[in-house]
């Protein structure tokens, strides 16, 4: 089992997408941010200086944005469960927190951000 003490973090991922409960988010997208961290076990790949034993953060960074990317759904919390699905994916990977942030959520009063975070470790 990993130590959750060794992360790999990725934050401010910025994609555009559909997201939203309201017809105007889905015509017209926005933009959301996304920060991941995972819990993996580094001690192998840094003795051995091995990118094969660690998380690839590229190659996460690009599944977490194609995941944000995909199939329009209402809340930000079924964003930040299809991303923590994705990064439990990861060989290795054993926990999963993740922050998506929407920056132009219709609120109407004067804010600075909303943001959801899930964290799901695997079964």
């Amino acid at each position: 089992m990993a130590s959750t003490r060794d992360r790999i973090t990725l934050t401010g991922i910025r994609v555009r997408a559909h997201h939203g409960v309201f017809d105007f988010e889905r015509e017209q997208g926005q933009e959301f941010v996304i920060d991941v961290s995972v819990a993996v076990d580094l001690a192998a790949a840094a003795s051995g200086d091995e990118l094969a034993r660690t998380v690839h953060y590229g190659e996460l960074a690009v599944a977490v944005a194609e995941a944000v990317e995909r199939d329009p759904v209402d809340l930000i919390e079924t964003v930040a469960e299809r991303v923590a699905g994705v990064a439990l994916g990861f060989a290795g990977v054993e926990e999963a927190e993740v922050t998506v942030h929407k920056p132009g959520a219709p609120i109407s009063v004067p804010f600075e951000d909303v943001s959801v975070t899930v964290v799901r470790s695997r079964a």
